[in-house]
């Protein structure tokens, strides 16, 4: 048995949970001997051993504007974790995306330990806009787990180790005709399912459940018959039930429970039975795509957000499927096109249209396959990358 390993790990929201949920049991899978965590994460990193310093949505900001009044706060949580670091002297320090947060309290530790190992969880969209961001970042960071198989020459140029690692959502297996029937048998849905996913972040509720409505209403006064169904995550529960309680549409909140696996579980299952999603930009687009789910994909943010990123993107889309198809086959409606008139038609045309429904579905299968879905080993990959670097 080898001796104990001691690592500290970061993540600041809903998807890096999923990622460091993900990487946490598979480290606990493959190394022989004692794994102590300390840090901060949400459900999923939780139910595999880590007793989070602070509830992770503190973190959970996002856009120019709304992090300006939540500073004091952040910076308060960045010295109390530095702090714990320093206290715990691991063996080394995971940050999971979240980059603001986690290389301020990288560069707080390394003051004290200028040596230890630092490993990033996801590398920054360096080849989508500011591409400086590889070179700050290897002040900080020793090693990268890349979710895209392009990624890895970026960090490497730039100075720092890199592995294409996959995404977890590529190695869940789509849910068969027999659990998508009892979810549907449980919920009692009969006729079109679209499932609504507005974001986990305050900010984007705020931002996207009124478009959202708006959409839902839409497609209910033509298809009377249509469920909507809404995961909710856990930062944002209160927020998302206050915005739906004067809806008046038939929506369904999927609530997270108290194991953070039968969350996860049912949301696949949400995704799986569901003939279109309408999901904010990000990386669940991925979590559809594991599931096969169509979608059309929307944004909206605040005016100096918008201003900022449309003068510094470099490539025309924000999907990540697209961007691993090289193609435009999901429907993407940011900023100022994010509008119920828009979004309601593109809906539409997924529930009517064969061919645009089969042209998603193949880049979606085509998607996961690139994300490691059908190769055995790279269930383990981001755990094995972890402890090569680290000598294990």
């Amino acid at each position: 048995m080898n001796k104990p390993l001691n690592l500290f790990i970061l993540a600041g929201e809903a998807s890096g949970d999923k990622l460091g949920g993900a990487l946490m049991q598979g480290l606990n899978t493959l190394y022989d001997g004692d794994i102590t965590y300390r840090g901060v994460g949400g459900d999923q990193m939780i139910a595999n051993g880590l007793p989070t310093l602070f509830d992770m949505s503190d973190l959970s900001v996002m856009g120019l504007v709304e992090i300006l009044p939540k500073i004091p706060k952040l910076l308060s949580r960045v010295k109390t974790t530095a702090r714990a670091a320093i206290a715990q002297k691991p063996d080394a320090i995971i940050t999971i995306d979240s980059p603001d947060f986690c290389f301020r309290v990288v560069a707080k530790v390394k003051e004290t330990y200028p040596d230890i190992p630092v490993i990033h969880y996801v590398a920054p969209s360096v080849w989508a806009w500011r591409p400086e961001r590889a070179q700050k970042m290897a002040r900080y960071v020793d090693h990268v787990l890349a979710l895209l198989p392009f990624e890895p020459p970026y960090m490497i140029d730039a100075g720092m180790t890199c592995d294409f690692v996959g995404h977890p959502a590529a190695f869940d297996p789509p849910l068969d005709a027999a659990a998508l029937g009892a979810m549907k048998q449980q919920l009692g849905l009969e006729g079109p399912v679209i499932t609504l996913l507005p974001g986990s972040r305050a900010g984007e509720i705020k931002r996207m459940m009124p478009i959202f409505r708006q959409v839902a209403k839409n497609i209910s006064a033509k298809h009377p018959d249509t469920n909507f169904l809404l995961p909710v995550a856990r930062p944002v529960v209160k927020q998302v039930q206050r915005a739906v309680a004067n809806w008046a549409l038939p929506v369904k909140l999927l609530l997270p429970q108290a194991d953070a696996s039968a969350t996860e579980a049912r949301k696949n299952a949400a995704y799986a039975i569901s003939d279109v999603a309408l999901a904010t930009s990000g990386t669940v687009a991925l979590e559809l795509a594991a599931q096969n789910c169509p979608m059309v994909v929307a944004y909206r943010a605040n005016w100096a957000t918008t201003r900022m990123v449309k003068k510094l993107a470099q490539i025309d889309t924000a999907n990540l499927v697209n961007i691993v198809t090289q193609s435009r086959v999901i429907p993407e409606f940011l900023f100022e096109k994010c509008t119920a008139a828009q979004l309601t038609p593109a809906i539409m045309a997924l529930l009517d249209d064969k061919a645009a429904l089969g042209a998603q579905e193949n880049a979606l299968q085509d998607t996961m396959k690139a994300l490691g879905r059908g190769d055995p080993d790279m269930k383990l990959a981001a755990a094995r990358s972890v402890l090569n670097k680290l000598g294990k």
